[in-house]
């Protein structure tokens, strides 16, 4: 298990998974949640300013938590998301295009009103094949204190 203080401030991963993103799952993610033409429909996508079929920025960013997970070698003692900070689309996603992620802990302090516990923020960077950031966001997490003390 990975407590609070396995989280140091500067703490860096990047995810050895990648995701790759296809037309199909594009426009399916859209229909269902983002239907937006220049999500669902290749030919309409093509004449807009984008010039192509792109992801939904919350399909962009459901693949972005997934791959967070495929990195943790600890189940991390989280107790609870407090929130999500910064959200950043740089780039539009394709269909074709490869995402990893990298993170980084940017914040952490203890809790002032439960002292078994601290609070988590993680930078999440979702980067492209061609090593370009397309989202990034921040992610703020309560999460458990050691119980042995460590």
């Amino acid at each position: 298990m990975k407590y609070y203080e396995d989280m140091p401030l500067g703490v860096s991963n990047e995810s050895e998974e990648s995701y790759t993103f296809s037309a199909q799952e594009i426009k399916a993610f859209a229909h269902k949640w983002d239907p937006m033409p220049f999500h669902t429909d290749e030919e309409l996508a093509a004449g807009t300013p984008i010039g192509a079929l792109f992801a939904s920025s919350i399909h962009t960013v459901a693949v972005g938590v997934k791959l967070s997970h495929s990195f943790m070698d600890d189940e991390v003692a989280a107790v609870a998301g407090l929130g999500w900070d910064d959200v950043r689309f740089f780039k539009p996603v394709f269909a074709g295009d490869v995402v990893r992620i990298k993170s980084e802990v940017t914040e952490r302090r203890e809790s002032k009103s439960k002292p078994d516990r601290g609070i988590i923020t993680t930078r999440i960077s979702v980067i492209n094949q061609d090593s370009e950031t397309v989202a990034e966001y921040k992610i703020t997490t309560l999460v458990l204190k050691n119980p042995g003390g460590s």
